[in-house]
């Protein structure tokens, strides 16, 4: 763990999915009355998650305060959930966490990285945004208003090596 940061990213383990539930309800909670329901990734069996695909967590300490899960379709690679847990957003895992995600693409040779994130959730667009995603499209899914974005890489960037975190 760097001390600079105060947390460190590996991989999910089984043993994790209670704590990664946690994780993920806490960072989704302020949602569910913006949306009227619990969004999505707040259903989820996440150790049936950490099973079927990868699962990243930034851990301080024993404990577990950010999630990541991707998705790769062969076709493409999915960003298919980043959460921080409320209490220490702000302190740079959500960003360790995308950075984390778009080396994987790179790494596995995809050309983009893709995303989506429910309409209300202006703030999560904006950041988006902010870091070089582009909205792709915008449809109802599952009862779900979601606005699609894809981050497309350079050729230079997507040669890059991998830094392990």
């Amino acid at each position: 763990m760097s001390q600079r940061t105060g947390f460190r990213l590996r991989p999910a383990l089984p043993a994790d999915a209670r704590a990664v539930s946690r994780c993920v309800a806490a960072a989704y909670s302020d949602y569910v009355s913006r949306i009227g329901k619990p969004p999505g990734p707040m259903l989820e069996d996440y150790a049936d998650v950490i099973r079927e695909h990868d699962v990243f967590v930034a851990v301080a300490g024993d404990v577990v305060v950010g999630v990541l899960v991707l998705i790769d379709s062969g076709g493409g690679l999915l960003l298919d959930n980043v959460a921080v847990d409320p209490d220490r957003q702000g302190r740079g895992i959500g960003r360790a966490l995308i950075d984390l995600a778009e080396r994987e693409a790179r790494r596995r040779g995809h050309e983009a990285l893709d995303l989506y994130t429910h309409e209300r959730m202006v703030e999560n667009i904006a950041l988006y945004d902010r870091l070089g995603y582009r909205e792709t499209g915008r449809r109802t899914e599952n009862g779900y208003a979601r606005v699609y974005m894809r981050k497309a890489f350079t050729p230079s960037s997507r040669r890059r090596p991998r830094v392990e975190p």
